[in-house]
């Protein structure tokens, strides 16, 4: 809608009073002219899949979701995570994102105020007489060659907002702002979670070094005590060349092993803001696999959006995507702005500045309207519109990802901890059945083939047991970072969703 005023020269509409008339026709279309940012409702299911299984589960110890890694038990990680959460590099930069949007939204906020400026010259000139201009000036009588000017103006200038494009742009800095705190914050979760995972990966990987070195060492006892015999005529080179044939075979896994534990070791020393090789000392003891907590309070869908600061940042930008739709808009109205100047100047002395002569004034109402641009206006709309669809899909696309992440979390803890307890009754089972062979071997029942595969057997099966151990303590840092925890949310940090 554009109103358009008419001022007349008859008394009934006295033409030296426009601003009255400005002002007055435009609260008449009103102030905001695009619709307030509401939240959209996301539909979510009543409960996760796999929250009662998990909820069920026995675990020695229980976990905070704010401090979910001291339910694990493990001092070392616990350590190791606070020390992430000082030092990440990651999470610097965050922080300093944050720092730069606070910025954009106090130049945003300034925007809406006057503004104001202090000016001051003085100035000494030595006018020549050879110039046309001195010439005629040195025909003057009592004309000086010297001349000093001085000037002093307090100026000030403030733009109407009364269509609320100004106040839009702010609403779009501000949800910015929240954005950048929430990613902070989603930063911190995934450091957090980065780090006790990497942990893990490391006591796995020394689980499974240790496996296969105890391996290597029962196979090289093997093989000497069948070198013996075979020197003594009592065993076939056959079965010198099998024995070696499956030490060396166990002994490649230790390598691959190896730098797979290097690197996790210098992945830690990166996430904790340190060269690599800083905490390698301290790693070298072996260490169990940290155990499982309980977890508990898995909550339903609907309150990841309120807990996972990630679904914060995609509404936020949501909001702030339809902030701009109204800045766009207040683009078809006109703007009006006024400024003033209250000064003082003089071309004789200081002594005469600020002075009733040498005082000076102005005032200035300034009128912009992009009256016949309404074309590019409606394209800037339109663009606008598409990046609020943009980030709409983006919000629902994000909650709907944030769901199948405590579900995947929830499904692999559960088949990993079964996987474990199974692989755990069958490394008894393969550990008896190798010492019967071995013992069936040495008596002459069976032939070496079979103590190799018992070995070989063994070795597979406490190696997946390891493997399985660890995934299932990876899927429970997974599952709390999927459910948001790390944080405590507060009153204040609540009201970026509300």
């Amino acid at each position: 809608m554009v109103t358009i005023v008419y001022f007349s020269s008859e008394p009934s509409v006295p033409a030296k009073h426009p601003l009255a008339l400005l002002v007055a026709a435009s609260l008449l279309t009103g102030c905001a002219v695009s619709p307030d940012y509401t939240r959209p409702d996301i539909p979510t299911s009543a409960s996760y899949l796999g929250a009662a299984a998990v909820e069920q589960r026995h675990a020695a110890t229980e976990a905070d979701l704010a401090t979910w890694w001291t339910g694990f038990g493990d001092p070392q990680l616990s350590r190791y995570v606070m020390l992430a959460l000082e030092q990440n590099l990651d999470l610097a930069q965050a922080s300093a994102r944050v720092l730069q949007a606070r910025a954009g939204l106090g130049a945003a906020t300034a925007a809406l105020l006057p503004s104001g400026t202090i000016s001051g010259q003085a100035a000494r000139a030595y006018q020549s007489v050879e110039t046309p201009l001195g010439q005629l000036l040195n025909a003057q009588p009592g004309f000086k060659r010297y001349g000093n000017t001085y000037q002093a103006d307090l100026g000030a200038s403030w733009e109407l907002d009364l269509f609320a494009g100004l106040s839009r742009d702010r609403e779009a800095a501000l949800a910015d702002y929240q954005a950048s705190q929430a990613g902070a914050t989603a930063t911190r979760l995934t450091v957090a979670a980065q780090t006790a995972d990497i942990y893990i990966s490391i006591r796995g990987l020394q689980t499974r070094l240790d496996i296969a070195r105890q391996q290597v060492e029962k196979q090289q006892a093997l093989l000497d005590t069948i070198q013996l015999l075979y020197g003594k005529g009592l065993a076939a080179e056959l079965q010198v060349d099998q024995a070696a044939g499956a030490l060396a075979e166990v002994q490649s896994a230790v390598p691959v092993l190896e730098t797979g534990l290097d690197a996790a070791m210098n992945a830690l020393d990166v996430m904790l803001g340190s060269p690599p090789g800083t905490h390698r000392a301290e790693l070298a003891t072996v260490s169990a696999i940290p155990t499982v907590p309980h977890i508990t309070a898995t909550g339903s869908p609907a309150d990841l959006l309120r807990r996972r600061p990630d679904l914060i940042v995609a509404e936020r930008r949501l909001a702030a995507s339809h902030a701009r739709i109204g800045v766009a808009i207040a683009e078809y109205y006109p703007k009006l702005s006024l400024s003033g100047l209250l000064g003082s100047a003089t071309a004789v002395s200081s002594g005469n500045l600020f002075t009733s002569g040498a005082s000076q004034a102005a005032g200035v109402l300034g009128l912009r309207w992009r009256l016949f641009d309404f074309g590019r206006i409606n394209a800037q709309i339109e663009q606008a519109k598409g990046q609020e669809a943009e980030m709409l899909a983006a919000y629902r696309l994000a909650v709907l990802h944030a769901t199948e992440d405590v579900e995947n979390a929830f499904s692999s803890l559960l088949k990993r901890e079964e996987q474990s307890v199974v692989l755990a009754r069958g490394v008894d089972s393969l550990g008896r059945a190798r010492s019967a062979s071995f013992a069936a071997y040495q008596q002459g029942v069976v032939s070496l083939i079979e103590v190799l595969q018992a070995d070989e057997n063994l070795l597979r099966a406490s190696d997946a047991q390891a493997q399985a151990k660890t995934e299932a303590a990876r899927a429970a840092v997974a599952a709390f970072k999927a459910l948001g925890g790390g944080w405590q949310p507060s009153g204040a940090d609540m009201l970026a969703i509300k």
